[in-house]
């Protein structure tokens, strides 16, 4: 691993090359996706609850189907995420999910309080989408200085050296990881003392630190099964 690593000691005077509007768009079109993303969650839900489909899922062929159309789904969102073919997909992975969670919203509707239980969770994630979402729309300030709060020990990219980057600014990261020796090759403009990682070895690195106390995975595809499983 340590091989892996270079060091950027030369590189100062960086710069946000991002202004708070373009943030704040990013940040409300983020959550307005994921408000809109709960709707064929529910109906996935209602699908699998009024159907009995999954009823039949039991042992190890829901847990192959799930794991299947999980990892299915997420590799055709890494493969279609630049077009807007990509939104239908996501929307389609997250009616799977609601699909596949309906065998335990069935069990906790046999409570006695399971229907409260159910919208309480539900109404919760909308409103915080949905708050968020506003924020970001009418907030006109530049807020990235409450990243100052918060020490952000690592971040990981596959092949997107700028956006990469454009992140690890703010605020610095100890180090980054990213998934070859060419896109390692083209990162520009990293702070002072930020060293590289290559690679899912590095990722696995990454999730096991012991200076980190909270790992966050977005990765999509089978490349984030290893640093996962790590991480626990």
């Amino acid at each position: 691993m340590n091989e892996q690593m270079r060091t950027f000691e030369e590189i100062s005077g960086y710069g946000y090359g991002v202004s708070a509007q373009q943030r704040n768009t990013v940040m409300r079109n983020t959550y307005w996706l994921l408000a809109l993303s709960l709707l064929p969650t529910v109906l996935g839900a209602w699908v699998g609850i009024e159907t009995g489909i999954t009823a039949s899922l039991g042992g190890g062929l829901g847990l192959v189907v799930f794991l299947g159309g999980a990892f299915g789904f997420m590799y055709a969102i890494e493969k279609t995420k630049e077009s807007a073919v990509g939104v239908a997909v996501l929307l389609a992975f997250t009616f799977f999910m609601g699909l596949m969670l309906s065998r335990m919203i069935a069990m906790v509707l046999g409570f006695k309080n399971g229907s409260e239980l159910i919208m309480t969770a539900f109404g919760g994630t909308a409103g915080i989408f949905f708050v968020m979402a506003s924020l970001s729309t009418v907030i006109k300030r530049d807020l990235s200085g409450m990243g100052k709060w918060l020490t952000v020990g690592a971040l990981a990219a596959g092949r997107n050296a700028a956006m990469l980057a454009e992140q690890a600014r703010l605020p610095p990261p100890v180090r980054v990881v990213v998934a070859d020796d060419a896109t390692r090759a083209a990162l520009d403009g990293l702070p002072t003392g930020t060293t590289v990682g290559v690679g899912e070895s590095a990722l696995v690195e990454l999730a096991v630190r012991d200076d980190v106390d909270i790992v966050v995975i977005a990765t999509g595809g089978v490349v984030a099964l290893r640093p996962v499983l790590a991480a626990l």
